[in-house]
């Protein structure tokens, strides 16, 4: 099969093209305004199914609006009909379609000229009315809020909301890309006349902007996202995306002393912490107990033992553990424990516990094992 992508270098054309190449369709024609339109000539030839991506959102005048969005869409529409190729052609349009400015109007002229394009045709025509699309590659400053948003606060720039009420539906680009393939293997999700991405979030600009800004401090309290929720998941992703590209890393507070260290590596809100606890030969560490507070340990370095004691209790249980065969060894509530490193190179430890760390309420009490 081979598939016109118009927009190809485009924040939804390439996210697109990277897709359908990981699905294995190989034979992708791209257009894109450096291409000239003899080369679209040549393409709606051969195409077995078009996806017109192309088009104009922020221009120096107006006008383009017409010339882009309906102009550039009436010169493919007619390549096909020169060439007699009734392929299936799907348009990218807009909610704003349905609005009152020029955007919009070019943007329904496109819709109509392609319905017209169909019955004329046969040929099978898809339009979809996107709201707001947001998600990796996206360009800020542009067309994009959250582009723009996430871009700024990862480069340390300032923001400007002018009413954090302001209500926005959007979708997020890998479910843009999977509809559209959904299209293309002809399972298109469809309601009426338009055709639709199943999945819309409705959030307001304030609550966006406090996300982001949550993110931001999350590198610095060694923290991550609740990402259980959907759209929090999917613009953290988004705004990680942004980062500078000499800000990929940050420190992490170790705490250094003749035993070792204990480094704390994530904070959740309601998934624990995890953390990583390298002990020097012969060391021992730990020695106390909980109420309520539980433990994952697993040694990936260097060999060593666990022991428990529960507290009422003489007999001592020993797990022992090494980085040569990883192992999984829980520490309930009710059982003094420690670790000991019986090797000659330091031992790794990752902790993982059930709630981050409160200096307030620690919930753990020494009692040798």
């Amino acid at each position: 099969m081979k598939i016109l992508v118009t927009g190809a270098k485009g924040f939804i054309g390439k996210n697109l093209i990277f897709e359908l190449k990981n699905r294995k369709y190989d034979d992708i024609l791209e257009f894109d305004k450096d291409n000239d339109l003899g080369q679209l000539d040549e393409f709606c030839k051969d195409a077995d199914f078009v996806f017109h991506l192309a088009g104009v959102n922020r221009p120096k005048d107006q006008s383009e609006f017409m010339e882009g969005n309906f102009g550039l869409t009436s010169i493919l529409l007619d390549y096909l009909k020169k060439q007699g190729n009734t392929c299936p052609v799907m348009i990218s349009s807009s909610t704003q379609a349905k609005l009152d400015n020029a955007y919009g109007e070019s943007k329904k002229a496109g819709e109509d000229l392609l319905f017209s394009y169909g019955e004329e045709t046969g040929a099978k025509v898809l339009v979809y009315r996107f709201p707001n699309v947001f998600g990796k590659w996206c360009r800020p400053n542009y067309n994009s809020a959250v582009a723009t948003f996430c871009y700024n606060v990862a480069n340390g720039l300032d923001i400007q909301v002018n009413d954090p009420s302001v209500v926005m539906n959007l979708v997020y680009i890998d479910d843009v890309v999977n509809e559209l393939i959904g299209a293309l293997e002809g399972n298109a999700n469809i309601t009426g006349a338009f055709c639709e991405v199943p999945v819309v979030h409705t959030i307001t600009l304030g609550e966006i902007v406090d996300l982001i800004y949550s993110f931001k401090k999350s590198r610095e309290d060694r923290s991550v996202p609740k990402i259980s929720d959907g759209f929090t998941k999917k613009l953290y992703s988004t705004y990680l995306s942004y980062l500078p590209n000499d800000k990929f890393n940050y420190d992490l507070k170790m705490n250094v002393d003749q035993r070792g260290s204990f480094t704390e590596f994530i904070k959740t809100p309601d998934r624990g912490q995890v953390s990583v606890n390298i002990s020097k030969p012969g060391i021992t560490k730990g020695n106390h107990w909980h109420h309520t507070k539980n433990e994952k340990f697993l040694v990936v370095s260097g060999k060593g033992v666990i022991r428990f004691r529960m507290l009422n209790s003489d007999e001592v249980l020993e797990y022992f553990v090494s980085g040569d065969k990883m192992e999984v060894v829980d520490i309930p509530p009710g059982y003094t424990h420690n670790i000991e490193n019986l090797g000659e190179v330091d031992m790794v430890t990752i902790m993982w516990v059930n709630e981050s760390f409160d200096s307030e309420k620690p919930d753990t009490y020494f009692l040798e094992v």
